[in-house]
């Protein structure tokens, strides 16, 4: 039997992405929502993911999105952030909010726009090799809306000729991490809706290119964990966003909605060799918060995130695979779900909370974070300015 002491080594593996936007103000598409102490510059952004870190000590790293975070000088950024005890992570594009992608971006029938589209990544590639990102993430709103709008087989065409350009200028540490969704903002076809599309895409670009999967970007009743285990069984998982979502995409707290989901997904990552280091490629996978906090503050937001992702993995880590694996083995099928069920019914939170303690960080981090007084501080002295946001 595996119990905390056997994984406690192992947990200290575990490092979760935060996103730079996650810290701006964000909404739904009927209106953004302001709130104080929003962060008006990247560097702002990067101070409050510092404070994540201080408090968790799972979040040594921040996403950054061209154009929301463009800044002069990203080698003087990126002393910043390694002054505050982080890095700059993964660069995420995008070509979703310019006039010119209103009938897609790399997809878009007119080549103008797709090579706009192009140089954009290839802009984004530069800001890379000033901040040290390994990973290029592109996420595309691209598709139609009825049928007959757009030639579906032809976008799939240009879409892998776009990529191919990127894909060539990558440097020999880079890599392009390719997300799907299946629908929204376009509802009658998405040029990259699944894993499947985002895979023959990578697949046909080569071995610098991976599949991001975000858990909130699948049709409901979806096996993501089945994805999971195919993505890293075929070597092609990247890297994860992480968020929770109730009927669509809602981009909420990771584990909110189904914690036993983010367990059985974990599992995989696990079983996979998806988590920890000397796993070769697969052991390469990114994990990431893809998170907007639009009524509940940004940063404690993001401290629940990561210590839901923290749990659940401990969760996954105390599972019984000898044990399993007989039940299996024997064809046993209610003891093979009880050895699963007990490993997600542990009650690990006292035990993190002394592992927490042991390293010198706060056994229950939200509370120190609120007790820190950073929330009061940022509230007083970010006044005036233009808060940052996605709109």
């Amino acid at each position: 039997m595996t119990t905390f002491a056997d994984i406690s080594d192992r947990l200290a593996a575990l490092a979760v992405e935060v996103p730079s936007w996650a810290y701006g103000n964000s909404g739904t598409r009927f209106k953004v929502f302001g709130s104080r102490g929003t962060p008006r510059t990247v560097e702002e952004k990067i101070a409050d993911a510092a404070a994540v870190h201080r408090s968790t000590g799972l979040a040594p790293s921040v996403a950054l999105h061209v154009p929301w975070d463009l800044v002069d000088d990203f080698g003087a950024l990126r002393r910043y952030a390694e002054d505050l005890g982080m890095r700059l992570g993964t660069v995420n594009s995008n070509t979703f909010q310019d006039e010119d992608y209103k009938l897609g971006s790399l997809t878009n029938a007119d080549p103008k726009v797709r090579q706009k589209a192009v140089e954009h990544n290839l802009r984004c590639l530069e800001v890379m090799a000033e901040t040290g990102s390994r990973d290029l993430k592109i996420w595309l709103a691209d598709g139609t809306n009825y049928p007959g709008q757009g030639d579906i087989r032809a976008r799939q065409d240009w879409l892998a000729e776009g990529l191919a350009e990127v894909y060539a200028q990558l440097s020999d540490d880079q890599r392009l991490v390719l997300e799907y969704k299946f629908f929204e903002p376009a509802f009658y076809h998405t040029d990259v809706p699944d894993w499947g599309t985002s895979y023959v895409h990578v697949a046909a670009l080569g071995p610098k290119a991976f599949v991001c999967l975000d858990t909130g970007h699948h049709a409901p009743g979806t096996n993501i964990e089945f994805i999971v285990a195919q993505l890293l069984r075929l070597g092609r998982l990247g890297s994860f966003d992480f968020n929770s979502r109730f009927y669509a995409d809602d981009d909420l707290i990771v584990g909110a909605a189904d914690p036993f989901q983010l367990f059985r997904i974990l599992v995989e990552v696990v079983r996979g060799g998806g988590y920890g280091a000397g796993a070769g490629g697969a052991g390469d996978v990114a994990l990431m918060l893809d998170q907007c906090h639009n009524i509940e503050k940004k940063i404690p937001g993001q401290i629940r995130s990561v210590l839901n992702v923290q749990e659940m993995l401990a969760r996954a880590l105390l599972l019984d695979t000898d044990a399993l694996d007989a039940a299996r083995q024997d064809g046993d099928v209610l003891r093979a779900n009880e050895v699963f069920m007990d490993a997600f019914y542990t009650d690990v939170r006292r035990d993190l909370a002394a592992w927490r303690e042991e390293r010198g960080l706060p056994a229950d981090p939200m509370r120190a974070y609120l007790a820190s007084g950073y929330q009061e501080q940022i509230e007083n002295d970010r006044v005036g300015g233009t808060q940052a946001g996605w709109n």
